[in-house]
Protein backbone atom coordinates (compact mmCIF):
# COMPACT_ATOMS: atom_id res chain seq x y z
CA UNK A 1 0.00 0.00 0.00
CA UNK A 2 2.56 2.54 0.55
CA UNK A 3 4.54 1.61 -2.74
CA UNK A 4 0.48 3.00 -4.04
CA UNK A 5 0.86 6.05 -2.17
CA UNK A 6 4.30 6.79 -3.17
CA UNK A 7 3.46 6.29 -7.05
CA UNK A 8 0.30 8.60 -6.54
CA UNK A 9 2.37 11.01 -4.58
CA UNK A 10 5.30 11.15 -7.37
CA UNK A 11 3.25 10.81 -10.29
CA UNK A 12 2.98 14.10 -12.71
CA UNK A 13 0.57 16.49 -12.27
CA UNK A 14 -2.26 17.44 -14.62
CA UNK A 15 -2.33 21.13 -15.22
CA UNK A 16 -4.56 23.28 -13.51
CA UNK A 17 -6.00 20.10 -11.79
CA UNK A 18 -5.41 18.56 -8.40
CA UNK A 19 -5.49 15.22 -10.60
CA UNK A 20 -2.84 13.28 -11.43
CA UNK A 21 -1.39 10.51 -14.18
CA UNK A 22 -0.11 7.42 -12.94
CA UNK A 23 1.09 4.24 -14.69
CA UNK A 24 -1.56 2.18 -15.10
CA UNK A 25 0.49 -1.28 -15.19
CA UNK A 26 2.46 -0.24 -12.08
CA UNK A 27 -0.91 0.66 -10.21
CA UNK A 28 -2.16 -2.83 -11.31
CA UNK A 29 0.95 -4.37 -10.16
CA UNK A 30 0.81 -3.20 -7.01
CA UNK A 31 -2.93 -3.89 -6.40
CA UNK A 32 -2.00 -7.70 -7.51
CA UNK A 33 0.53 -7.43 -4.94
CA UNK A 34 -1.98 -6.76 -2.17
CA UNK A 35 -4.51 -9.51 -3.17
CA UNK A 36 -1.70 -11.84 -3.55
CA UNK A 37 -0.50 -10.85 0.56
CA UNK A 38 -4.29 -11.06 1.47
CA UNK A 39 -4.12 -14.47 1.56
CA UNK A 40 -1.46 -14.81 4.00
CA UNK A 41 -3.47 -12.94 6.33
CA UNK A 42 -6.22 -15.65 6.11
CA UNK A 43 -3.77 -18.48 6.93
CA UNK A 44 -2.76 -16.05 9.69
CA UNK A 45 -6.29 -15.72 10.84
CA UNK A 46 -7.36 -19.96 10.03
CA UNK A 47 -3.88 -20.63 12.34
CA UNK A 48 -5.31 -18.55 15.16
CA UNK A 49 -8.65 -20.19 15.09
CA UNK A 50 -6.62 -23.91 14.64
CA UNK A 51 -4.69 -22.10 17.80
CA UNK A 52 -7.97 -21.54 19.51
CA UNK A 53 -9.43 -24.81 19.01
CA UNK A 54 -6.70 -26.53 20.63
CA UNK A 55 -6.36 -24.44 23.20
CA UNK A 56 -9.83 -25.25 23.98
CA UNK A 57 -9.44 -28.72 23.59
CA UNK A 58 -6.48 -29.30 26.00
CA UNK A 59 -8.66 -27.04 28.47
CA UNK A 60 -11.54 -29.48 27.91
CA UNK A 61 -8.77 -32.26 28.34
CA UNK A 62 -7.55 -30.47 31.08
CA UNK A 63 -10.95 -30.19 33.01
CA UNK A 64 -12.16 -33.64 31.95
CA UNK A 65 -8.52 -34.85 33.75
CA UNK A 66 -9.16 -32.90 36.94
CA UNK A 67 -12.82 -34.07 37.26
CA UNK A 68 -11.64 -37.69 36.94
CA UNK A 69 -8.98 -37.58 39.30
CA UNK A 70 -11.71 -36.01 41.56
CA UNK A 71 -14.34 -38.94 41.23
CA UNK A 72 -11.45 -41.20 41.85
CA UNK A 73 -10.23 -39.51 44.89
CA UNK A 74 -14.61 -39.72 45.84
CA UNK A 75 -14.46 -43.36 45.56
CA UNK A 76 -11.31 -43.99 47.18
CA UNK A 77 -12.83 -41.83 50.39
CA UNK A 78 -15.80 -44.11 50.51
CA UNK A 79 -14.87 -46.17 53.34
CA UNK A 80 -16.18 -44.87 56.97
CA UNK A 81 -18.80 -42.59 57.49
CA UNK A 82 -17.51 -39.56 58.12
CA UNK A 83 -14.83 -40.28 55.23
CA UNK A 84 -17.88 -40.21 53.37
CA UNK A 85 -19.08 -37.02 54.03
CA UNK A 86 -15.36 -35.46 53.95
CA UNK A 87 -14.70 -37.00 50.29
CA UNK A 88 -18.09 -35.79 48.76
CA UNK A 89 -17.39 -32.40 50.06
CA UNK A 90 -13.86 -32.58 48.86
CA UNK A 91 -15.19 -34.04 45.76
CA UNK A 92 -17.73 -31.28 44.91
CA UNK A 93 -15.02 -28.23 45.40
CA UNK A 94 -12.53 -30.17 43.23
CA UNK A 95 -15.42 -30.37 40.53
CA UNK A 96 -16.15 -26.77 41.06
CA UNK A 97 -12.28 -25.82 40.95
CA UNK A 98 -12.34 -28.00 37.98
CA UNK A 99 -15.08 -26.14 36.49
CA UNK A 100 -12.81 -22.41 37.64
CA UNK A 101 -10.39 -23.40 35.70
CA UNK A 102 -11.80 -24.98 32.80
CA UNK A 103 -14.11 -21.55 32.49
CA UNK A 104 -10.91 -19.46 33.31
CA UNK A 105 -8.65 -21.58 30.52
CA UNK A 106 -11.58 -20.73 28.03
CA UNK A 107 -11.86 -17.56 28.34
CA UNK A 108 -8.33 -16.45 28.09
CA UNK A 109 -7.97 -18.21 24.87
CA UNK A 110 -11.57 -16.48 24.02
CA UNK A 111 -9.60 -12.82 25.16
CA UNK A 112 -6.29 -13.94 22.61
CA UNK A 113 -8.29 -15.06 19.89
CA UNK A 114 -10.49 -12.32 19.68
CA UNK A 115 -7.65 -9.86 20.11
CA UNK A 116 -5.59 -11.53 17.13
CA UNK A 117 -9.38 -11.64 15.07
CA UNK A 118 -9.48 -7.80 16.13
CA UNK A 119 -6.24 -7.29 14.71
CA UNK A 120 -6.32 -8.61 11.72
CA UNK A 121 -10.25 -7.26 11.38
CA UNK A 122 -8.14 -3.91 11.20
CA UNK A 123 -5.36 -4.70 9.13
CA UNK A 124 -8.04 -5.92 6.75
CA UNK A 125 -9.99 -2.94 6.68
CA UNK A 126 -7.10 -0.64 6.31
CA UNK A 127 -6.17 -2.54 3.44
CA UNK A 128 -9.66 -2.38 2.10
CA UNK A 129 -9.29 1.40 2.92
CA UNK A 130 -6.36 1.94 0.98
CA UNK A 131 -7.55 -0.16 -2.12
CA UNK A 132 -10.78 1.73 -2.51
CA UNK A 133 -8.54 4.88 -1.98
CA UNK A 134 -6.79 3.77 -4.39
CA UNK A 135 -8.86 2.52 -7.48
CA UNK A 136 -11.26 5.43 -7.10
CA UNK A 137 -8.01 8.07 -7.75
CA UNK A 138 -7.63 5.50 -10.48
CA UNK A 139 -11.15 5.64 -12.44
CA UNK A 140 -11.41 9.70 -11.26
CA UNK A 141 -7.93 9.93 -13.66
CA UNK A 142 -9.32 7.05 -16.27
CA UNK A 143 -12.46 9.64 -16.42
CA UNK A 144 -10.80 12.63 -16.63
CA UNK A 145 -8.94 11.16 -19.62
CA UNK A 146 -11.65 10.07 -21.87
CA UNK A 147 -13.51 13.76 -20.99
CA UNK A 148 -13.15 17.24 -21.65
CA UNK A 149 -12.05 18.46 -18.03
CA UNK A 150 -13.25 21.60 -16.43
CA UNK A 151 -10.33 23.40 -17.95
CA UNK A 152 -10.89 22.92 -21.31
CA UNK A 153 -14.34 23.81 -21.41
CA UNK A 154 -13.28 27.07 -19.54
CA UNK A 155 -10.48 27.83 -21.84
CA UNK A 156 -12.49 26.97 -25.05
CA UNK A 157 -10.94 23.54 -24.89
CA UNK A 158 -8.42 23.97 -28.06
CA UNK A 159 -6.06 25.62 -26.53
CA UNK A 160 -5.34 23.94 -23.57
CA UNK A 161 -5.35 20.07 -25.73
CA UNK A 162 -2.49 22.30 -27.53
CA UNK A 163 -0.75 22.29 -24.27
CA UNK A 164 -1.15 18.94 -23.40
CA UNK A 165 0.43 17.36 -26.63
Amino acid sequence: MQQIEELIEEAKSMPLSSSVLVNKQEILELLDAAKHELPEEVKQARWIVKDREELMAKARRDGEAIVQRAHHEQARLVSEEEVVRAANEEAERLLADAREQARLIRLEAEDYVDAKLAQFEIALDKTRSELEKSIGQVQRGREKLRGVSPAQEEFGGEEYAEEEA
